[in-house]
């Protein structure tokens, strides 16, 4: 009997509907740390002689106290509007990468190969999804309003309002500020974490070779793991990035010198430190939620496959 992970690549349309169905679940689930870890990275707290950075839990109760448990889940619908295209991209492009570079006379693909292949989906869904998707989502996610003060206006008052305004007053190439940070993020943060994953699945499949499939507790352990490489590699590139996003461009400046400017004046005023603001929600965020995926995706897709060729004999039965 063929192990799980020898079994041929899945087609689209599984890809769209289980790693769509695991993207939604972990934005429901790991939205709020999201939030602080925004608010973390915009933060200028601790400037001040004396003063400490406002810290992970501190940040939390500010959004609860000041603007309600709800604020937490700001941003949510850009989120879900480029989650499943966002997780379809990505499964369908890493398996058509690691296709094309696998070894034509044994099928297999090499860590090397399997890391190349994550870069190249991780680049991809940033230029297609996670770019736009995340200027929205910062945007909504950066406004400090109240939500149970209904007199109180936001300048965003959801998703689609934002993508409409944003286009309007700042074009739509504004949609794509930050996609080059966006894309080298995404590629180091997927390469990182396919190549964990593949491996430590092999591992665990080597440690048991009685079994067929993995059960789900062992994908969510393994995802846990190679989802929390991504964000150590890189934090700094992930808090310049919410920055340039978050503000509006300034004319006659190239996205190179926004970037240098950012970096410097981060540098030069809250020093090294500011560069891993939000690593804590960030990893807390990405660690489970790549749990999350990975095992709804896996199970997902073993059901899907499942009906499939339920159906398949039935045909062949009649």
């Amino acid at each position: 009997m063929s192990r799980s992970g020898d079994k041929k690549p899945v087609g689209f349309a599984i890809q769209l509907t289980a790693g769509g169905t695991a993207g939604a679940m972990e934005a429901l689930c790991c939205q709020p740390l999201d939030t602080i870890k925004v608010r973390m990275q915009l933060s200028r707290s601790g400037l001040a002689p004396g003063t400490k950075p406002r810290g992970f839990l501190a940040t939390g109760a500010m959004i609860v106290q000041r603007e309600t448990p709800l604020a937490l889940y700001k941003g949510l619908g850009a989120v879900l509007s480029g989650i499943v295209p966002k997780m379809a991209i990505r499964f369908a492009s890493f398996e058509t990468y690691k296709g094309w570079l696998a070894d034509k006379e044994t099928g297999k693909t090499s860590v090397g190969n399997i890391f190349i292949a994550g870069l190249g989906a991780g680049t991809t869904e940033a230029v297609f999804v996670v770019t736009p998707m995340e200027v929205v989502k910062i945007r909504l996610q950066a406004q400090q309003h109240s939500l149970a003060d209904p007199l109180e206006t936001p300048q965003y008052r959801n998703a689609g309002h934002a993508v409409y305004k944003i286009i309007r007053e700042e074009g739509f190439s504004a949609l794509y500020r930050g996609v080059s940070l966006t894309a080298l993020r995404q590629a180091t943060n997927q390469g990182a974490n396919f190549t964990a994953y593949q491996e430590l699945k092999k591992f665990a499949h080597q440690m048991q070779p009685e079994l067929v499939d993995l059960p789900s507790y062992q994908h969510m352990v393994i995802g846990l793991i190679s989802g929390a490489m991504g964000p150590f590699s890189n934090a700094p590139i992930d808090t310049i990035k919410t920055r340039l996003q978050k503000a509006t461009a300034v004319p006659g400046t190239s996205a190179f010198q926004r970037i240098a400017a950012i970096a410097g004046d981060m540098w030069r005023q809250e020093g090294f430190r500011s560069f891993y603001k939000g690593i804590t929600p960030r990893v807390l965020r990405v660690a489970p939620g790549q749990a999350i995926v990975f095992a709804v995706y896996e199970r997902m897709r073993k059901i899907i496959e499942t009906l499939q060729g339920s159906s398949e004999d039935k045909v062949y039965s009649e």
